[in-house]
């Protein structure tokens, strides 16, 4: 068992079932952050869901940034760490641009509730963020 535990939350990785897992539980962490800054702004602050999600995302992916170089690609190719930093961003807003898109689509357009669409945007990209990511920070495709 404590060699089970070891391979899933310790020791250094190139296997992908095992970084999925990790940005899953990256992720997931990074979700709930964006996620209460995002209902927060909305519903106590009365901020535009739109640029709500734009003020969440900022903040939730500093804290993905730190946890997905540290710990799910942390056998990096790339040694400078402004370098990686920048990528790590670019991947990211792009993936913002995808959720914006789609928080408009489904709540502005298929009326489903502005919480629902954030859950929704943000399981699809998930799949962008983390084969990305991959590719970018390992060299290596799915």
């Amino acid at each position: 068992m404590n060699s089970l535990i070891k391979k899933l939350f310790v020791n250094k990785t190139d296997n992908i079932f095992l970084q999925f897992f990790r940005f899953i539980f990256v992720g997931g962490t990074a979700f709930l952050i964006d996620f209460f800054i995002y209902f927060a702004l909305v519903e106590f602050a009365h901020v535009n869901y739109l640029i709500a999600a734009t003020i969440a995302f900022f903040i939730s992916v500093l804290a993905n940034y730190y946890l997905s170089t540290s710990w799910v690609f942390n056998q990096s190719q790339i040694e400078n760490r402004a370098v990686e930093f920048n990528i790590f961003l670019a991947i990211s807003i792009v993936g913002w641009i995808f959720t914006e898109i789609l928080l408009y689509i489904f709540t502005d357009m298929c009326s489903i509730n502005y919480l629902w669409s954030k859950i929704i945007a943000s399981i699809l990209v998930l799949f962008w963020n983390f084969s990305a990511r991959r590719v970018m920070f390992y060299g290596k495709q799915l």
